[in-house]
C-alpha cells in the first residue's frame, strides 16, 4: 500500500535523529547519576539540609524525565511499526488515520525533546530575570508592557515555572512603566534568553481619542539568575546605592517603609532595582546578585558588543531595533525579525502560545544564526 510506504519511509527518517538527541543528553550518564541519587536519599542525613536536598531532588526528577521521555519515544516508533506492519499484511485502509494521528504524536513529542538538546549553555539550565521597559508611545507602550508582562506569565504558567516580581514602577495613566521579574523553572533561562530585545505593537491605540493606528515600543532584557557565589569584585566608590519606597502592592509594609534598592554601577552604567523582599537588606542582597550576575556575563564575553548586548544595552526603545513586531491592525500577524518566523494567530501569542518563537530561536542559534531561517 502507497500511503504505508510512505509512513515507514517517514518514520525511518526519525531513527538517526532519535540516536543523536540519546547521545546529546547523554542517558548512559544520568542513568548512573539517578542510581547515585537514589543511593543519596537513602541515608538518614538526607533532608538535614533541605536547601541541598531539594536541588538534588530536582536533579533527579530532570534526568529521569529525560531518561524516560526517550524510553516512550522509541516505545512509540516500536508500537507505530508494528501498526503499519498489521495494515500492510491486512491490506487494512481503516488503520491510516490511527497511523496519521500516532506520527503526528510521534513528531510532536520528538521535537520537544530535540529542542531541550538545544539548551546546553551555562546559565540555560537556570532561573531566568527578565526586565520589560515602555519606550517609544507614552501610555500605549505602557500599555503594551503590560500585554507583554501578561503574555509572559501565561506562557510561565503553562510550563508550570512560577513567578517573582522584583520591582515593578506604574505607568502615569495604565500600564506598566518597567517591571522586573523573576521566572523560576528548569531552564527558564535557557528559553527565555531568546525574547531579549526590542518588541514592536501595531493597532489602533485605545488611547488615541483620533481611532489611528499606533506604534509603540517596549525593550526585553534578560538574565540568568546565577544562585552560586560569584567571585566579582564589585568596588565600593564604583557604586551608588539609594533607597526609596516600594511602589507595588505589598500591604501597608511595604509601602510605608524605604526598602527598595537601586544600585548603579558606574563603570558599567548598570542599574538593578529590588523591592519584592520585606527588608531593605534582603532587596539590597537580592539587587546586588543581579549586579555580579551582569557583571560575570560582561567578563565573559569576547567583545565589546557582546558585552553591550549581555547587559541590555538597547540603542533606542524605538525604530530600527525590534526583535519581533505584533501587528493588530490592518492585518493580524507577528514575526520575529531574527528567525523569519512568523504566524497570524496573534491572540494565541499574547495568551503566552510563544514557542514558536522560542523554539526557532534555538534552531537559528544552532544553524549559527542565519540571516533567515532555512539559508
Amino acid at each position: 500500500m502507497v500511503e504505508l510506504d510512505a509512513y515507514r519511509y517517514k518514520l525511518g527518517t526519525y531513527k538517526a535523529p532519535l540516536q543523536e538527541v540519546r547521545d546529546s543528553l547523554d542517558l548512559a550518564d544520568k542513568s548512573k547519576k539517578i542510581e547515585e541519587l537514589e543511593r543519596e536519599m537513602e541515608a538518614p542525613d538526607f533532608w538535614n539540609d533541605a536547601e541541598v536536598s531539594q536541588q538534588k531532588m530536582k536533579e533527579l526528577k530532570s534526568y529521569k524525565d529525560d531518561v524516560a521521555v526517550c524510553a516512550q519515544l522509541e516505545e512509540k516508533l516500536s508500537d507505530i511499526e508494528t501498526l503499519i506492519a498489521m495494515g500492510d499484511e491486512e491490506n487494512d485502509v481503516s488503520l491510516i488515520p490511527e497511523i496519521e494521528e500516532e506520527i503526528k504524536e510521534y513528531e510532536e513529542a520528538f521535537e520537544k525533546i530535540r529542542i531541550k538538546t538545544l539548551l546546553s549553555g551555562e546559565y540555560d539550565k537556570d532561573n531566568a530575570i527578565v526586565s520589560l521597559h515602555a519606550g517609544a508611545g507614552g501610555t500605549e507602550s505602557c500599555d503594551w508592557a503590560s500585554m507583554l508582562y501578561r503574555m509572559y506569565t501565561r506562557w510561565a504558567s503553562d510550563k508550570g515555572f512560577a513567578i517573582e516580581v522584583l520591582d515593578s514602577l506604574d505607568g502615569d495613566e495604565a500600564g506598566i512603566k518597567s517591571i522586573t521579574f523573576q521566572v523560576n523553572g528548569e531552564n527558564a533561562y535557557g528559553y527565555l534568553k531568546s525574547e531579549k530585545g526590542v518588541h514592536r505593537l501595531v493597532r489602533i491605540s485605545p488611547f488615541n481619542a483620533a481611532g489611528k493606528r499606533q506604534t509603540s515600543f517596549v525593550s526585553c532584557d534578560v538574565m540568568p539568575d546565577i544562585e552560586e557565589d560569584i567571585d566579582i569584585e564589585v568596588k565600593d566608590e564604583d557604586i551608588r546605592i539609594d533607597t526609596y519606597r516600594s511602589s507595588g502592592a505589598g500591604g501597608q509594609h511595604i509601602n510605608k517603609t524605604s526598602s527598595a534598592i537601586r544600585i548603579t554601577h558606574f563603570p558599567t552604567g548598570i542599574v538593578v532595582t529590588c523591592q519584592n523582599e520585606r527588608s531593605q537588606h534582603m532587596n539590597k542582597d537580592k539587587a546586588m546578585q543581579m549586579l555580579k550576575s551582569k557583571l560575570y556575563l560582561l567578563k565573559q564575553q569576547e567583545n565589546a558588543d557582546k558585552a553591550a548586548d549581555i547587559r541590555g544595552e538597547v540603542t533606542e526603545i524605538g525604530w530600527g531595533n525590534q526583535i519581533r513586531s505584533y501587528v493588530l491592525q490592518p492585518y493580524t500577524m507577528v514575526k520575529d525579525t531574527r528567525t523569519g518566523v512568523e504566524t497570524g494567530n496573534t491572540d494565541a501569542v499574547l495568551d503566552g502560545d510563544i514557542d514558536i518563537f522560542i523554539n526557532g530561536y534555538l534552531k537559528w542559534l544552532s544553524l549559527g544564526c542565519p540571516e533567515k531561517m532555512g539559508e
